[in-house]
């Protein structure tokens, strides 16, 4: 099948999300959508709203909220969705996550444009474990499962996600794996926003802070988490949880709970370790490489890519270890200061010049001219 070359004007790319929630996916689709490349023209669906999307249309990127639920709702989502890539005409559809995948696809074959349009789908999980989400979840798994010979591209941000879905049975014609990027300019050592927010937290500058920034959700284990937080020392150790839901768990003196916040970069600079406690699920861990490009080493669970992205800059442990984590992180405070300046330097330029926002957009900019055979 000949596919129409775009080379006189910039690639229409149509971007379909489940929702704007302040998560990894989002915020790299912000990113992308944002990002004023000369050669491509983004707008934005999303199924249902979220913080995001206020930082989409102050960036001037053209945003549709369709309201999706569930029953007749669903439906009416899809047709309008229909509707919108009939006017639009997109050179590409970009899709995010398992149901903004299918709905894109549904929407995209009633449209009759099929032939005349690429379709790219947005795998971000890796071994996800069903049994922890309800019917509805595994139900959309598996029609995205059924749907998975449809795409002309899946990007992928983690080879374990590739892996896993394969094993699960996905068919996929062709797959290019894009890792998450960050903005280092933004995420970044900040001495004034370390100062403040310790003030601001009664934390003394001596004391060690290890951050776990992800929303409430089986596959982030804030439970071992918290009981790694539980075998050090409350005198000189805090935990920081950041994200949707923190605010419900648990509380401990020695635990600072801040829920959703947007100034995620000085949350970082004011910690001095980053946590990823997952359990499953995660491909790309964007709190990882956020926090080590603002200098924190990573404790992190072997779950996705994360070994990848810590490489030798910090420590890798099994998912749900308890002691192992809390045996890594007293390793890290016994270190010396000079240690400890070595491994922050090393953790920023591992993300620096691995996994920059600039890098990650120059791939998905590649992936599109690659899919539609630009010149």
């Amino acid at each position: 099948m000949q596919w129409r070359p775009v080379t006189t004007r910039p690639i229409k790319v149509l971007h379909v999300i489940t929702g704007l929630r302040v998560g990894g996916a989002e915020r790299m689709l912000a990113s992308v959508a944002t990002s004023r490349q000369t050669n491509l023209s983004h707008s934005v669906v999303a199924l249902v709203g979220g913080p995001i999307a206020q930082s989409l249309r102050c960036s001037g990127v053209p945003l549709e909220i369709l309201g999706m639920g569930y029953g007749p709702s669903s439906l009416a989502a899809v047709w309008r969705l229909t509707r919108l890539i009939r006017h639009e005409r997109p050179d590409v559809i970009q899709s995010w996550m398992y149901h903004g995948d299918v709905t894109a696809t549904l929407a995209l074959v009633a449209s009759g444009l099929r032939r005349g349009t690429r379709l790219v789908w947005g795998l971000r999980s890796s071994n996800l474990d069903a049994r922890a989400y309800g019917l509805a979840f595994r139900l959309m798994r598996r029609l995205w499962l059924g749907l998975s010979s449809t795409p002309d591209l899946v990007i992928a941000n983690s080879a374990a996600g590739v892996d896993a879905h394969i094993a699960l049975g996905a068919k996929l014609r062709a797959v290019r794996v894009v890792a998450n990027g960050v903005d280092t300019s933004i995420f970044k050592p900040d001495a004034a926003a370390r100062a403040r927010l310790r003030a601001e937290w009664g934390v003394a500058e001596d004391a060690r802070v290890f951050v776990r920034a992800a929303r409430v959700d089986p596959m982030k284990d804030h439970a071992t988490f918290l009981s790694v937080i539980d075998r050090l020392d409350p005198g000189s150790v805090y935990g920081v949880l950041v994200g949707t839901g923190t605010e419900a768990l648990p509380r401990r003196a020695n635990v600072i709970v801040l829920g959703e916040r947007h100034d995620l970069a000085a949350v970082y600079a004011a910690g001095d370790v980053v946590v990823s406690s997952s359990a499953f699920g995660e491909g790309f861990p964007n709190t990882l490489a956020e926090g080590m490009a603002c200098g924190l080493p990573a404790i992190a669970t072997d779950v996705g890519d994360t070994r990848t992205i810590v490489g030798d800059t910090g420590v890798i442990c099994p998912p749900r270890d308890v002691e192992a984590l809390a045996a890594a992180a007293r390793d890290l405070l016994k270190e010396s200061p000079a240690a400890r300046a070595r491994r922050s330097e090393a953790a920023r330029r591992q993300i620096t010049e691995n996994f920059s926002l600039d890098r990650a957009i120059a791939h998905f900019t590649e992936a599109y001219r690659d899919v539609i055979g630009a010149a």
